[in-house]
C-alpha cells in the first residue's frame, strides 16, 4: 500500500530545532513549515526585533512553542548560548537548520577584505559555529538533523559573488565532512542549495534582472521559500533517517 505524505501530515511532532535567520525570506518559510509539521522551534536572529516578535506571534497559531535568541552567528559564543537554549526550553535538540546569511556583493577588484571576511564569518564560520555546538547535544541522544543552507552560487559560482560563492561552496564541503564524522553517532547531515528564490535579497533586482534569471531556469520561473522549506523539512522527518552527506537543489532545473 502507497504511504503518502502531505504537508500538514505532523511528521516533525515532538521534535525541537534551532533555526538560525529564522525571522524572514527562506529562514521564516523553514519555521511556519516545522511549526505546521508539529515541531518546537528556537528562531536566531541578528536584528529588527519587530519583525522576529512578529513572527514569533504569528507561528504561534500553529499550537508549537516558539522562542526567540537574538544574536549574531559569527559570534561563537552565539552559537553556544542558542544550543543551551534550546536543550534547556525543549529537553533535547533535534534539528538544526543553518540558514543565516549575508551578502556583500562586489566584483572581486573592488571587493574589499572586510567585504570578503565578513560574508565568509556570517555564512560558513557562522554555520561551523552552530554545527559544533548542538553536536554534543546530538551525540548524547544518538540522533539529530543537520541541514545547511547552501546555494548553486557555490555550485556554479556567480560574478560578483566571489566572497558568497566561496562561502556557499565551503558549506558543502563542511556538510560532507560533518556527514561522515556524525554518521556513526545517528545524526544526519545535509545541504539544501536553492536558486533564484523570491525573497528580500532577490526584491532589489531589477524586473529586466530577474526576467533575466528566469529564462535560464528550466521551469522558467523563480522559487518561492516554501519551495525550500518543504525540502528543508522532509530532510529534517524520520522518513529521510537514511540520506546523509547530500546536497539537494531546489532551483527549478537552473543548475542543468
Amino acid at each position: 500500500m502507497a504511504i503518502c505524505f502531505e504537508r500538514g501530515d505532523n511528521m516533525l511532532k515532538g521534535k525541537s530545532a534551532v533555526i538560525t535567520g529564522g525571522v524572514r525570506g527562506i529562514g521564516r518559510a523553514v519555521a511556519e513549515e516545522f511549526c505546521r509539521q508539529g515541531a518546537d522551534v528556537l528562531l536566531c536572529y541578528r536584528s529588527n526585533e519587530d519583525a522576529a516578535i512578529k513572527t514569533a506571534e504569528d507561528l504561534k497559531k500553529y499550537g508549537t512553542r516558539v522562542e526567540l535568541i537574538k544574536g549574531d552567528v559569527a559570534d561563537p559564543s552565539h552559537g553556544e548560548a542558542a544550543a543551551k537554549m534550546a536543550a534547556e526550553l525543549f529537553g533535547k535538540i533535534d534539528i538544526l537548520v543553518n540558514n543565516a546569511g549575508i551578502t556583500k556583493d562586489k566584483l572581486v577588484m573592488k571587493m574589499s577584505a572586510s567585504d570578503f571576511d565578513e560574508v565568509i564569518q556570517a555564512n560558513l564560520s557562522g554555520s561551523f559555529y552552530f554545527i559544533r555546538a548542538v553536536a554534543p547535544f546530538m551525540i548524547k541522544q544518538r540522533s539529530g538533523r543537520i541541514i545547511n543552507i547552501s546555494s548553486i552560487s557555490g555550485i556554479r559560482g556567480n560574478a560578483g559573488q566571489v566572497n558568497y560563492s566561496a562561502s556557499k561552496a565551503g558549506i558543502i564541503g563542511m556538510t560532507l565532512s560533518a556527514a561522515k564524522e556524525l554518521g556513526k553517532r545517528g545524526i544526519t547531515v545535509n545541504a539544501v542549495a536553492p536558486g533564484f528564490i523570491e525573497t528580500d535579497m532577490t526584491d532589489i533586482l531589477t524586473d529586466n534582472q530577474k526576467k533575466s534569471m528566469s529564462e535560464v531556469i528550466s521551469l522558467g520561473r523563480a522559487g518561492k521559500p516554501s519551495d525550500v522549506a518543504n525540502a528543508v523539512a522532509f530532510l529534517a522527518a524520520d522518513q529521510a533517517s537514511y540520506i546523509t552527506g547530500q546536497v539537494l537543489g531546489v532551483d527549478g532545473g537552473m543548475a542543468i
